[in-house]
């Protein structure tokens, strides 16, 4: 018995799709009140820049490769944080993050990064 496609998604690799940014590709899910953003990102990909979202809470966990980025109150944050595999971080509404350094694993050479946004971001959103 299947399920439910609204429900369940499996692991596809075809399903992550390509940004405008180089070495960035991402999976959208997105419900009623939360939205996970799977990223598949190449190892020194460019393109993150620090910024905050007004009002989204963002959780991310980091699950391949890692993550070396500013995080904190002020645009102007200075010290640099690196995330690897199981490590957490939160970006609450106003908060700034970004400025990003992405280091790929050994096995796909990417940084895999799950972001959860409460509530969604409608410039997430697929396009229908």
């Amino acid at each position: 018995m299947s399920q439910d496609p609204r429900y369940v998604y499996f692991f596809d690799n075809d399903a992550f799709k390509e940004t405008n940014r180089p070495g960035f590709r991402r999976r959208v899910i997105t419900g009623e009140n939360l939205q996970l953003c799977f990223w598949r990102i190449a190892d020194q990909a460019a393109g993150s820049v620090i910024h905050r979202h007004a009002d989204t809470e963002q959780l991310g966990i980091v699950f391949r490769g890692a993550l070396d980025f500013r995080i904190g109150t002020e645009e102007n944050v200075e010290d640099r944080t690196v995330l690897g595999p199981g490590d957490t971080y939160i970006a609450n509404p106003g908060v700034w993050h970004g400025d990003s350094i992405f280091h790929g694993d050994e096995e796909y050479r990417e940084c895999w990064i799950l972001d959860v946004f409460a509530p969604p971001r409608d410039d997430l959103k697929e396009k229908v």
